[in-house]
């Protein structure tokens, strides 16, 4: 039976990795014979099936003002206290209508019951879902307990009902272990572990004549290795390692970082390109030419995606310290590329165990890294037998199947028989 269903979250566009987990669990929910709808503050799905609200997003500026007066010490003025209220109340009437419009029956929050990044849009989702009754899924991706900015607050009554709430009508998934185990220990609540996936079944985009010329576009030369690091430029995602594993190659190579700065601030991003210039290392940042889809820019440029740049990629760097699961890890297996992997606690617990083979490091670079490294350089056969290896354990364990069986029975919980 085909079920309506509705996510909601902060923004549903884009690359950042809550946008592209959306983008899969549709895929899967329309191959089911379900019908998807988006309520965000910024979205880039079909208009005809969208409803946006620009405040739900954090970076609008009234919600990022809230924020700040929320995530400081002291008590918490009366007057923060009504306006939370206030575009919760706002935000719930939102809510309602977006249901009733697309006759929604079945909601699915994407991190925005999990994470307070606005307080009022979590406060809204649990009055709504409280009053309703309708079934949820709640999608978990970072909880606020992983986040040192969120432990300094004035509003932990709301926190504690909201993020994330423990009603009935709500099923709820996570994507690691260490969330299933937390969320029990601090909150009672039992979940769902559906890991981030790729679409393991399929055979990925390839080398085409639109991406053909990407090399000279990123002014990459033909006797220069192209080492690609696939994520923002971010603190947590350990760049520093990356640039100097490639330092210390001795070998003609430019590092690629494909995304820009994000939400989280430019000085890091600096910080990597003075280490960069410091260790001689020829890094490129390409954020104007690498968007989610092809195009033009202004000056007349080509617009190149991801999926672009991965077939010509000699190798790929995923030094993170810190990662709710590791899409970039599951992009570069899907691509069947080599890839250096820090030893981040989630790898280690969920992914490690399953058996791929990578380049591993514990926080730093050593001799035997760089040597392990120019090895698979120098050794496309090994290369070949490793990521054919490491696709087909993906496929076992991160391909849509294990969404679409998961996303099964947790309908059936709801609906009965009636599930897709």
């Amino acid at each position: 039976m085909e079920k309506n269903v509705g996510f909601v979250s902060f923004r549903i566009a884009g690359t950042d990795g809550v946008s592209l987990e959306i983008e899969k669990w549709a895929e899967v929910l329309e191959n089911m014979g379900c019908r998807c709808f988006y309520l965000a503050g910024e979205l880039d799905r079909p208009e005809e099936r969208s409803m946006l609200c620009e405040e739900f997003h954090f970076q609008h500026p009234e919600m990022k003002e809230l924020y700040n007066r929320c995530f400081t010490r002291g008590g918490r003025p009366e007057e923060l206290t009504g306006e939370l209220h206030k575009w919760r109340k706002t935000f719930k009437e939102v809510l309602y209508r977006f249901v009733d419009r697309f006759k929604i029956d079945l909601l699915i929050p994407q991190n925005a019951i999990t994470i307070p990044l606005n307080v009022s849009l979590g406060m809204a989702l649990t009055e709504f879902i409280a009053e309703t009754n309708i079934p949820v899924i709640a999608h978990h991706h970072d909880f606020f307990w992983e986040r040192k900015r969120f432990l300094t607050n004035c509003i932990w009554d709301i926190i504690n009902a909201s993020y994330p709430p423990h009603l009935p009508n709500i099923q709820h998934v996570v994507i690691n272990t260490s969330g299933q185990n937390q969320l029990a220990l601090r909150t009672g609540i039992s979940s769902t572990l559906i890991p981030n996936v790729m679409p393991f079944e399929k055979e990925p985009p390839g080398k085409d004549e639109y991406n053909g010329d990407i090399r000279r576009a990123l002014g990459i030369e033909d006797d220069e290795l192209l080492i690609l690091q696939p994520t923002r430029v971010v603190q947590r995602k350990g760049i520093e390692h990356a640039l100097e594993m490639v330092s210390r190659l001795k070998r003609k190579a430019a590092f690629v970082i494909s995304h820009a700065s994000g939400d989280e601030g430019f000085e890091y991003e600096q910080r990597v390109r003075e280490y960069a210039e410091m260790l001689k290392v020829r890094a490129i940042f390409v954020v104007d030419l690498i968007r989610d889809k092809r195009g033009t820019t202004p000056d007349g440029r080509k617009i190149y995606t991801l999926e672009d740049i991965y077939p010509y990629a000699d190798f790929v760097t995923y030094p993170s310290l810190i990662e709710g699961f590791g899409n970039a890890f599951l992009e570069t297996i899907w691509f069947r590329k080599p890839i250096l992997v820090n030893n981040y606690s989630i790898y280690s617990t969920d992914i490690k165990p399953k058996g791929f083979e990578v380049v591993e490091i514990d926080d730093y670079v050593t001799d035997r890294t760089v040597q392990e490294v120019t090895y698979l350089l120098d050794h496309p056969e090994e290369v070949a037998r490793i990521t054919d290896r490491n696709y087909r354990l993906a496929l076992r364990y991160y391909g849509y199947t294990i969404v679409a069986n998961k996303l099964k029975s947790l309908m059936c919980h709801f609906f009965g028989d009636s599930c897709p």
